[in-house]
């Protein structure tokens, strides 16, 4: 949402919003004379914004349903729009490029869009991140093409019809909106439908779908191949229709990164970027924050703050954290994201967890939802075969970290625990 904010708010037109809870993306609004309001009130809505003929409304699913500003504008007749159909409203008539996943699409997207600019290209990135090398979640460098993180939640998606397309995961998630797994992969299926008769698909190798493969070591069209680890970075060779890229640095930890990274060097190298700026390119990308930002990183201590919120991603995360420091202790910090969430997954949410030498577990943070009855933190802790593991407040979570032995630290989760971190990483530094 933000990222639509300053894009309209660049176009010169008048911007305000609702958010819940103040963070470092609203301020970040704020300061360009955007408007944040966090009180559910109709009264604390600009007058401005209360002119049928001249105002947008545009909300997402985050949004609850009894929200008084959503209820007055429907019934005064305003045109409220969903995000993703904004979204597509604003990816018509342009070259569009999109990243769609369960896991790793945004930083699919954010690296394709960094391409994109670094090869001097006009283009507009709508990114569900903030990119490191340009501390915005919108890349903006002209309008001719558009990169765009393609949501599978709500079936946003389905409001985008992409030139080139990429599915990089299709995971079972968002059960609430989709009921199972099966109808969640339909939905990817009708997505991979909505590129164009013209255009062109680039899958995960081993996806159930028709497209062009991308994998590592393997059989894909596109592959890394000879992969090593220098100096916590990645070398490899790029495989390709038209020949191999070599000596290819990656400066991101996680092989889940690396297949990110070779979805968008396939996706800009069918678009005609050159190899050469795309290597620079690369090698430059420092990334989206909280996936896998160091927060603080030195001898005696290493605090790795993350966006995973689903098993997958948590493993993801594990696989990283042993690959950079084997042999290490690590304590993991978890706030779970959605009561449904963390019902429908829990076997799988405990086995992630149990990876790790120790977890502190947060409260679930509920977002849109209602509780669910039986379905806690706790019930969530019981079912891991840790030793060291409890539940704990917010207020005691910096107490109980630094009386962990653990020298490597990640913290993981969705909800608010990102604003949470930003704190912790004050009060340790000092």
């Amino acid at each position: 949402m933000s990222a639509l904010a300053r894009y309209f708010h660049a176009a010169g037109k008048q911007v305000a919003g609702y958010d819940k809870t103040a963070s470092t993306i609203t301020e970040g609004l704020t300061e360009l004379g955007i408007e944040i309001s966090f009180q559910d009130s109709v009264e604390v809505v600009p007058s401005a914004f209360k002119n049928k003929e001249k105002t947008l409304v545009v909300y997402t699913p985050a949004v609850p349903k009894n929200h008084s500003a959503y209820h007055y504008y429907l019934a005064e007749g305003f045109s409220v729009k969903k995000r993703a159909e904004v979204l597509g409203w604003l990816t018509q008539q342009k070259y569009c490029l999109a990243v769609a996943g369960t896991h790793g699409k945004t930083t699919t997207s954010a690296m394709l869009g960094h391409f994109m600019a670094s090869c001097d290209l006009p283009v507009t990135a709508f990114l569900g991140g903030i990119a490191e090398n340009y501390q915005s979640n919108l890349i903006q460098q002209g309008e001719e093409i558009v990169v765009v993180e393609a949501d599978e939640f709500d079936r946003s998606f389905m409001q985008l019809f992409p030139n080139i397309a990429a599915i990089t995961s299709m995971d079972a998630d968002h059960l609430d909106i989709y009921g199972d797994a099966e109808a969640l992969q339909q939905s990817f299926r009708d997505f991979a439908a909505q590129v164009q008769e013209d255009g062109v698909l680039f899958i995960k190798n081993g996806l159930p779908l028709e497209g062009i493969t991308v994998g590592l070591e393997d059989d894909a069209v596109y592959a890394a191949l000879t992969i090593k680890i220098e100096n916590g970075a990645y070398h490899f060779d790029l495989k390709h229709p038209d020949g191999l890229l070599q000596d290819l640095v990656l400066n991101l930890p996680g092989r889940h990164n690396l297949s990110n990274a070779i979805t968008a060097l396939a996706m800009a190298l069918h678009y005609g970027c050159p190899a050469d700026k795309l290597a620079k390119a690369l090698f430059a990308f420092k990334g989206v924050n909280r996936r896998f930002t160091y927060r603080i990183k030195t001898e005696d201590e290493v605090l790795i703050d993350d966006y995973a919120h689903h098993p997958t991603e948590i493993d993801a995360v594990h696989s990283a954290v042993r690959e950079m420091y084997p042999n290490k202790r690590v304590l993991a910090v978890f706030q779970p994201h959605l009561y449904s969430r963390t019902r429908d997954f829990m076997q799988d949410f405990a086995a992630s967890l149990a990876q790790f030498d120790e977890l502190l577990l947060l409260d679930i943070y509920p977002a849109r939802e209602e509780p669910i009855e039986g379905v806690t933190s706790q019930k969530l802790l019981d079912l891991i075969p840790l030793t060291r593991k409890e539940v704990v407040t917010k207020a005691a979570l910096q107490e109980k970290m630094q009386a962990s032995k653990a020298r490597i630290k990640v913290m993981m989760g969705a909800g608010d625990i990102g604003e949470e971190i930003l704190k912790l990483t004050k009060n340790l530094k000092r």
